[in-house]
């Protein structure tokens, strides 16, 4: 039987922050806000790192390419469930936005944004949040 992590890889680092991400990409979050490749790569890494295990499930992808297929703008559904490192659960149901650009490396995020529509649990201590 194959052995797979079915959480999310943690494995973050610059070259992952090169293969999703735009040199000036910016993004909004229920966190913080970044911008710059290396400020997003520290925020992840950050926010990662306040759970012991964390799963992101994307649903109702949408994309809409603009004439020329330079730019995307892409949406998508979001449930995470995040585990703290006393086991406790905290999930989100949310909405997200993003702007991908054609890039001589490929397709890379550009701009991103978190919309929290519902929180379940408690969150981490500096993070605002309505539990139900």
């Amino acid at each position: 039987m194959l052995d797979l992590d079915l959480g999310d890889v943690r494995e973050i680092d610059e070259e992952w922050a090169r293969e999703y991400f735009t040199e000036d990409v910016r993004e909004r979050t229920p966190i913080g806000a970044g911008e710059g490749r290396n400020a997003v790569l520290r925020h992840t890494v950050e926010a990662l790192g306040r759970f012991a295990r964390t799963q992101h499930i994307a649903t109702d992808v949408m994309s809409e390419v603009a004439e020329g297929g330079a730019v995307a703008a892409v949406s998508w559904n979001a449930l995470t469930i995040h585990v703290h490192h006393d086991g406790t659960l905290f999930t989100v149901g949310g909405h997200c936005r993003a702007e991908v650009r054609r890039t001589p490396e490929g397709r890379r995020f550009r701009d991103t944004a978190i919309e929290v529509i519902w929180t379940r649990g408690k969150p981490p201590a500096d993070v605002g949040g309505q539990a139900e």
